[in-house]
């Protein structure tokens, strides 16, 4: 009998030789999850990049290899200057020296407002509690992603086991400031394969586009985003395909909770391009169709107006042909090849919204994820800080 891949409960901690824990009070929340192994990260691309990534990106270039990740929400410790990289520093060195570490095998990441100092005395007052709470239970790795929520309604966990017995856990946090170029949130992946660096950071690179790269809630790149992904190699079992096969699965699991935890969401859209003349050309088109706020609007207001769509692609930059597109909306065909369909019989009342257009121009294809805009992301958005 061929074993398939399985989803399975545990997060991180499902991953052989993971522990994690995490605690939340108020807006403040700290992380702590431990696993030895090669790693991995991909940062965003903002210019504006929070002193976090700058030092765990440099830790990564020197080792390629972390022992721990320590993660704060609260404070994203972003445009901080020299303080937000010293104070970035002392977080390392904090679990460093509770552990028995290096400071440089360490990953540090921070979430929350930007601009604002990190509050050193807090995370000195709880770490110890957190490192006490350390455990390879599912309960730790619930802990530790309630731990990274800021205006997330739920904590964000996925794992599956591979027919080789491999297993991929991951948590993620991201509700707000969702438009990826490489990603606008914080997920820590683990899995426990034996996989040199190399191979990790290719498969991490090719999920990352699959999924993260592929979501927009409000169309904002973050300053603190992250993807760490690291390889206990406790299980000496590996198939490069299988393993990506599972990291994707993992990444778009992870990516897609994030849009359905959108600031105010209320309905989920995936946005499916065929016949793109090029892969980059349906990606490109896919995402403008979850980004634009006109189709983000008409979604929230249950109006099959595909106009919206059509016009998103056409300036998407994808190369388009009025007369080869079709497109349906929740399963009923509205065009068909640059002909008009009646949209009398369009559905959106549910909580799902399928768009697929087909462009009628080659094989390229892509899957992009959104939400609706509501009045909630709004009023969400103009209180952050108050």
């Amino acid at each position: 009998m061929v074993r398939s891949m399985k989803q399975i409960t545990g997060g991180v901690c499902a991953v052989r030789g993971v522990r994690a824990y995490g605690i939340k009070e108020n807006k403040n929340g700290l992380a702590v999850i431990t696993g030895s192994g090669a790693s991995s990260g991909v940062f965003t691309r903002n210019k504006i990049i929070a002193a976090p990534l700058t030092l765990t990106r440099t830790h990564l270039a020197d080792k390629h290899k972390l022992e721990a990740i320590i993660a704060n929400s609260g404070c994203a410790n972003a445009f901080t200057g020299a303080r937000g990289l010293s104070d970035a520093r002392r977080m390392a060195e904090l679990l460093a020296d509770r552990l028995g570490v290096e400071k440089d095998a360490v990953g540090v990441a921070s979430t929350g407002v930007i601009g604002v100092p990190l509050d050193l005395n807090w995370i000195e007052d709880h770490i110890d509690s957190v490192i006490a709470g350390l455990s390879d239970t599912p309960d730790g790795s619930t802990a530790s992603a309630r731990a990274i929520m800021t205006t997330d309604t739920r904590p964000k966990e996925f794992a599956v086991e591979l027919p080789s017995g491999v297993r991929i856990g991951g948590i993620a946090k991201g509700s707000g400031m969702i438009a990826p170029d490489m990603a606008t949130m914080l997920a820590f992946i683990y899995t426990d394969a034996d996989i040199s660096h190399e191979m990790l950071d290719s498969c991490l690179r090719q999920a990352v586009d699959r999924s993260f790269n592929m979501i927009v809630v409000d169309g904002d790149t973050s300053t603190n985003d992250m993807v760490l992904l690291t390889a206990t190699a406790e299980n000496g079992e590996l198939d490069e395909k299988e393993f990506q096969e599972g990291l994707d699965r993992v990444c778009i699991e992870l990516a897609t909770m994030i849009v359905r935890d959108g600031e105010g969401a209320e309905k989920f859209i995936e946005a499916r391009v065929t016949g793109a003349k090029t892969e980059e050309d349906a990606k490109n088109a896919a995402k403008a169709i979850v980004r634009s706020p006109l189709v983000k609007t008409a979604v929230h207001g249950s109006d099959p107006n595909w106009g919206r769509v059509i016009a998103a692609a056409g300036y998407s930059g994808a190369l388009v042909d009025p007369d080869q597109i079709s497109l349906a909306l929740c399963g009923t065909l509205l065009v068909d090849h640059g002909m008009v369909v009646d949209s009398a019989g369009v559905d959106m009342s549910g909580n799902d919204i399928e768009i697929a257009l087909d462009l009628g121009l080659g094989t390229g294809e892509a899957v992009a994820w959104g939400c609706d805009l509501t009045a909630e992301y709004v009023r969400i958005n103009a209180e952050y800080t108050s």
